[in-house]
């Protein structure tokens, strides 16, 4: 299958007419119908539905519409990762890290450091999955992973299974958090024995902290009925939910520690809170001296902080 069929494809049904999309794609009209009658065949089903006005695809063009993004969003990346390994010199260190992540640890511990030895940092913050910051550092895409870790996760087994050195930069808490009444209350609360479900700002199946969300439901306040109001995968976005009063969510602690000190935020129950580890991850088979440099210096400066 071409790529270029499904760039097509994609400027069909974006502009539902086939010399307009042709016109897009800088190609004659004729030319174009070959290639979406290539794609067809190839696929071997009809996709566009020829005899409405607009164009609309057939069940399967919708499916295939879906699958196809996700082919052309992974054939960008692909290229992106290759040609930032290609640029990327001997001497720079990538990370990868959420942006959580970014705001509230790379910038105060590792940035400094890596400034004051000289090192060249190139830094990817990103809404990826939580599998892929591993098959990121796997596939070579980033030298270290800035990541949270809990016994509750599994998603980092793999790194630890293939003895990828860890290092463990600090701790957070992980805590349930409501905005505020205007007499400095939490606007929400669990209460024991309540049978009315309280609203829970959750984590997607892909973040990182939706299994540590689950274990501190389940393991510390089991029985509590809750309903969901809204899954992110990132922790700004359920800090954002919680601003605008939607319901409680867990947080990292110093992702909402300037909130919670203004009075804006307030601690639903610390008892309900857990321990998270900050690790950095790197393949030990890397031969950037200045990874070694600075893996030194962060651990010196972990073990200060301890």
């Amino acid at each position: 299958m071409d790529i270029i069929w499904l760039k097509d494809f994609e400027a069909l049904v974006a502009c539902k007419n086939f010399s307009r999309a042709a016109e897009e794609r800088n190609v004659s009209q004729p030319a174009f119908s070959r290639r979406i009658r290539a794609l067809e065949n190839e696929i071997g089903v009809r996709l566009i539905n020829r005899e409405t006005l607009p164009l609309t695809l057939t069940p399967a063009g919708e499916v295939f519409l879906s699958q196809s993004r996700i082919m052309l969003r992974t054939y960008e990346e692909t290229i992106e990762r290759c040609q930032t390994i290609d640029a990327a010199g001997e001497n720079v260190i990538r990370f990868a890290a959420s942006q959580s992540l970014y705001m509230t640890h790379y910038k105060t511990l590792i940035a400094p450091l890596a400034s004051e030895g000289g090192v060249d940092t190139d830094l990817n913050s990103t809404s990826w999955a939580a599998d892929q910051f591993v098959s990121a550092l796997q596939q070579g895409y980033c030298d270290v992973i800035l990541t949270y870790w809990h016994p509750s996760m599994d998603f980092l087994g793999p790194l630890e299974v293939a003895n990828f050195e860890y290092l463990t930069l600090s701790t957070d808490r992980y805590v349930p958090v409501s905005r505020t009444t205007p007499d400095g209350a939490a606007e929400f609360a669990f209460k024991t024995g309540s049978k009315d479900a309280v609203p829970l700002l959750s984590y997607g199946a892909v973040s990182a902290l939706r299994s540590v969300q689950e274990f501190a439901l389940t393991q510390l306040l089991p029985g509590q009925k809750v309903f969901v109001v809204n899954q992110n995968a990132l922790a700004n976005s359920v800090k954002a939910m919680i601003q605008e009063g939607f319901g409680i969510g867990w947080l990292p602690l110093s992702l909402c520690r300037q909130e919670i000190a203004s009075g804006r935020f307030a601690v639903v129950d610390e008892r309900l809170g857990t321990d998270l580890e900050i690790r950095l991850y790197r393949d030990p088979r890397s031969t950037k001296q200045t990874l070694d440099v600075l893996w030194k210096q962060l651990k010196r400066s972990a073990m200060k902080a301890a």
